[in-house]
Parts: structure tokens; sequence; C-alpha cells
């Protein structure tokens, strides 16, 4: 018979979540811990009071190996023996050490398994807490609408509780959900929404939450200042109470991300050196990106968090590439693509397959080549850029998937044989997929795909024109200019990028070699004369 002597603070623990007072939750938790390390295992609470302390672990109190240690507890337990809400309760605490985890597919369909088995048996606050779970798991595995679903019947139970807080909370989720839709001013207006109804708890995670969604959102529109500064407002939230939590290192993985783009715009023009104060000015953002991403990888090492990891590996790649160190942005891409393998996620899969087509690019045109590869460069970009679109599109982020398409359009367009019948379809594929609120890298990404594509078709166009002796009215000294910079670039690219090399093979002088590349717009401008 179970001992219903050992108190536990139930009762107002419960009132705590609903209210989503964390101050008093976390000291009343503290308080019972200081006295007893551990949860009864056979009190009539007992396992009700293991649920609720799944939800705290949630909001961040302590860590998951602490929730771990607490369920551990009840391993042997006869669960043919226990009652049905104590099966529950159980069943509930165990998805949520899924979900901490994160094994997001697991847990989703775990949860929607409860909630068929149970709906009629569950009471409300249980009812909203699965569902609340399984669209955050939804939506972390890819599955965008099923996740839309799910917070909405999470939100409608709040709203029959009366639970104001709780609707706040699903706010803040649901505004990320149609952000992806498209509908970025009703998504910003829940944020709004939700932070008047939360900001008085002074909860550092939800109101780090609303922040970070904010820094995203305007971080899609290309506002980097923006949302570097609601990234920075989210980091310095989420270090007053969670120091260690991984919501903080996804902030900082979002603010080192968004230091890389700022990077990127202040990088000259093809033909246009960079003065020195710009070259300090982007080594300097780069240097605050990676410092970004060395305390992200810290946190999420911590908390063995395998996705965050590879998130991190991911934009440490991309930063390495842009700053030239191919070989160690090749390896950063393999590390996560290995990560995504071990988890089964094809959203870090993708990303890391889109980066290391960008890294074999960058060895077609550096000419660089790996003994132990049997394909050439250009070939794996291609395997890589396509093995990421047939990722991208089994889940439904469509941002992910234009992207991918983009990613293979510059890997038709820069080989010898360019196949720009592939490169329009892909920019068109990839036009669909962006919502038209996108101006960030993506945009600009396939913009350049698009300038590819119109200086292919004005190349056609004019060798057509010469052929049939019409020169436009131009000299033949402006012919012949227009010409070498079409040619010299491209023997530029297969002599190693090498101005001296050009101008002995063609006869001709250094000056006319940069003169010509700085002419031509599809090609970048030499940063180094060998």
């Amino acid at each position: 018979m179970r001992s219903s002597s050992k108190s536990t603070p139930l009762a107002p623990l419960k009132a705590s979540l609903i209210a989503r007072d964390v101050r008093n939750g976390f000291a009343l938790l503290d308080a019972y811990f200081t006295r007893s390390r551990r949860l009864p295992v056979d009190c009539s609470t007992s396992f009700e009071m293991l649920f609720v302390l799944a939800q705290w672990s949630d909001l961040g109190y302590r860590d998951r190996a602490f929730f771990e240690r607490q369920l551990a507890l009840f391993a042997k337990v006869k669960r043919s023996q226990l009652r049905a809400e104590d099966y529950l309760h159980l069943r509930f605490a165990e998805t949520y050490r899924l979900f901490a985890r994160d094994e997001h597919a697991a847990t989703a369909a775990m949860l929607a398994s409860l909630l068929h088995a149970n709906a009629e048996l569950l009471p409300l606050h249980v009812k909203f807490v699965a569902l609340f779970w399984k669209g955050r798991a939804n939506r972390l595995e890819g599955d965008f609408e099923a996740a839309l679903s799910a917070i909405r019947s999470a939100r409608e139970v709040a709203l029959v509780m009366e639970a104001e807080k709780l609707v706040a909370v699903t706010a803040v989720h649901q505004s990320w959900l149609l952000f992806h839709r498209g509908e970025r001013g009703l998504a910003l207006d829940l944020l709004d929404q939700a932070e008047r109804v939360l900001l008085p708890t002074g909860h550092a995670l939800s109101l780090g939450n609303i922040a970070a969604a904010r820094g995203r959102f305007f971080r899609s529109s290309g506002e980097y200042d923006r949302a570097l500064t609601y990234f920075e407002q989210a980091i310095q939230l989420y270090r007053t109470q969670f120091a260690s939590h991984p919501n903080l290192a996804r902030a900082l993985v979002n603010a080192a991300y968004v230091k890389r783009l700022q990077a990127l715009q202040l990088q000259p023009g093809r033909g246009s050196p960079a003065s020195a104060s710009i070259n300090n000015l982007i080594l300097q953002i780069v240097h605050e990106a990676m410092e970004f991403l060395r305390d992200a990888r810290t946190i999420y090492s911590s908390h063995e968090h395998q996705a965050g990891t590879g998130s991190v590996l991911i934009n440490l790649g991309h930063l390495q590439l842009e700053s030239g160190e191919i070989e160690a942005a090749s390896e950063e891409g393999l590390a996560a693509y290995s990560l995504g393998q071990v988890k089964n996620d094809p959203v870090l899969m993708a990303r890391a397959r889109i980066l290391q087509a960008y890294v074999e690019m960058a060895c077609a045109e550096e000419q660089i080549d790996f003994p132990s590869n049997s394909k050439s460069p250009g070939q794996r970009a291609i395997d890589f850029a396509e093995e990421a679109i047939a990722l991208s599109q089994a889940t439904q982020n469509s941002r992910l998937l234009a992207a991918a398409y983009i990613t293979r359009g510059h890997t038709a367009a820069d080989v010898e044989n360019a196949d720009w019948d592939l490169v329009l379809r892909c920019a068109a594929r990839a036009e669909e997929l962006l919502a038209s609120g996108d101006r960030d890298h993506l945009s600009q990404e396939l913009s350049g795909l698009r300038k590819k594509i119109a200086q292919s078709q004005a190349l056609e166009i004019t060798w057509r024109r010469w052929v049939n002796g019409d020169l436009d009215g131009k000299t033949f000294q402006q012919v012949e200019e227009e010409f070498a910079a079409i040619v010299i670039p491209q023997v530029w690219m297969k002599l190693g990028q090498n101005v001296s090399r050009v101008a002995k093979h063609l006869s001709v002088s250094p000056k006319k070699v940069r003169r010509a590349l700085g002419n031509a717009p599809a090609v970048r401008s030499p940063n180094r004369d060998s």
C-alpha cells in the first residue's frame, strides 16, 4: 500500500505551472530537493509529481541529467499494477525524456498515440501539455502542418482552462509557424500579444524565446542590424537565469549567423579591392561570430545536443569557407552530416550537404583536389546538391528546399559545359518556395543565380550579333575589350587564377589581364597575384 506521508508541494507546483510563476516554482522545488534528494516512488502522488517535474525541467529547472536521475528511480515499478492515471503520468514523463534528447519523431509519435488512446481520460492541463509538446516536436522534425494543428489545439485547451499565460506561450510557437507560411505581420502581432502577457512573469526563457523569434523574422527580411539586436537581447535574457540552457546556445548560433551575413555584405564588389579598414572590420565581425559559436558549442556539448552541435559546425564551416579555409570547412561539413545521420535528422543532413557542395565548388575554382576522391570537385558538388534537394523534400521546410535548389543551380552554372536549362528550372523552383518578404542571403544568392543566367543569355546574343557582323556601333577596340572580358576570365579559371600565367599564355600584359577580370561581372577578381 502506498504511503501518503511523504509530502510533496504538488498543488502549488501545478498552480505555478499554469500561472507561469517560475520563480515560485523553482523556489518550491529547491526547497523540496534540499530536504529530499529524490522523488518518492511509493507515495500516492509520486507519478504525478514526476510528470510535474518534467514540465518544470522543460521550463529550465536544473538540467536534463537531474530529471533523468529522478526518472530512473521509477525504472523497476510494475506497470501492470499501476492505476491508469499513474501509468499515463509515467508515460508522459518518459516522452519528455525523448523530447529532451532531441528524439523528436519518436516524441511526436508517442504523444500522438497517448492522445489518441486516452483522449477522454486526460485532465485539461495534461492534455494541454501533451499537445504543446507534440507541436514543438513536430516543428523540430520539420512537420510544420502537424505542428500548427497541435499548437492550435493546445491553445484551444488553454482557452477552455482560462489560462492566459498558457495561451500566450502557445502564441510564441504559433507565430513561428505562421511566419514560415509567409504570414509575417500576424506572426509579429502574436509575439507582441504574448510578450504583454508574459512580461510580468519575468521568465527569461519565455521572454528570450520571443526576442529570438523576432530576430529570426527580421533576419529573413534582410534587416541584419535589427535582427542582431534582438538576438543579443535574447542572449542577455537567457544568461540572467539560464546560463547553460540550449536556447542560449541557439541564440548564440543565430547571432553568429547574422554576423556572418553582415561580413558578407561588407565584402567588396568584384574588381574592387577592400580598404584596410573594411578588411579589419570584416575580420573583427568574423572573430566575434566564431566566439559566439565556441560558446554555443560548449553549451551544446554539455547537454549532448547533437543537432545543436551540428548547427555550430555548419555555421563554422561557412565562415571558414568564406575566409579561404577550404579544407577546414570540408571537415566541418562532413562532421555535421555524420551527426545528422546519427540522429536521422534530414534538416541537418541537408544543410551539411549544401555546405559541402559549396566547398566542392570552391575546390573546383581553386583547382584543389583531394587524392582520396575519385570524382571531380564539380561532380561532387552536383552530387551533394542533389542529395540536399532529396533530403529537404522529406521536410516541410520551404526555405531549406529553396537553398538546396539555389545550390544545385550554381553547381549547374559553374561547370565547364553549363546546363542553363537546369539552372533556369532551379532558379524558378527556388523563387516559388521563397516568400515575398524574404530579403536575406537566400534572395541574394538567388539574384546571383539570376545574374549568371542573364549573363549567359546576353553572351549568346552577343556572339550571334558579332558573327553576323553587327557590332552595335562599337569600335573594333571596344569589341576587343569586350571579347577580352569574356575570354580572359575563363582562361584565368583554367590556369589556376594566376595572372602571370594567363598573361604569358595569351601573350598579353598582366595589366590587360587584370582589366579584363575587373570588367567581368561573372568572375571574382583575384585576391592575389602568384
